[in-house]
């Protein structure tokens, strides 16, 4: 199993390194790909045809007008978990919504600590097996 890392734009990588620094203490693999739902769908969609026969978990990250959280686990089968990067309280008060609120047959988890992304992905690994 491994992990897949969905950024929605080069500057959430230092909310991403978070993340994959708890994933590399623990020894869980992981990949990383830019694609905003916004701007790059097709991209994104190409990113999910490219995992869709492994066993993976998606994390998305995005602020703001989070589509892609939605967008990834509306497009896939995959577990998707959403760590979304916030400025500061205020940042997250106004945007947390946009990953909060998904339509139905749309599964996404929030975790809002990058650590906690990772113990979660260790813990459903170690209960499936």
């Amino acid at each position: 199993m491994k992990v897949v890392l969905i950024l929605g734009s080069r500057s959430d990588e230092g909310h991403a390194k978070k993340i994959t620094d708890a994933l590399d203490a623990i020894g869980i693999a992981h990949e990383e790909h830019v694609a905003s739902a916004h701007k790059e769908a097709a991209r994104a969609l190409k990113i999910l045809e490219q995992y869709k026969d492994e066993k993976v978990v998606y994390v998305t990250i995005a602020g703001r007008s989070n589509a892609l959280s939605g967008f990834v686990a509306g497009n896939s089968n995959k577990i998707t978990i959403a760590c979304p990067p916030f400025a500061d309280k205020l940042d997250m008060l106004v945007n947390i919504q946009s990953t909060l609120q998904m339509p139905s047959n749309v599964p996404v988890m929030t975790i809002l600590e990058p650590a906690n992304v990772a113990l979660a992905i260790k813990r459903m690994v170690e209960f499936l097996n």
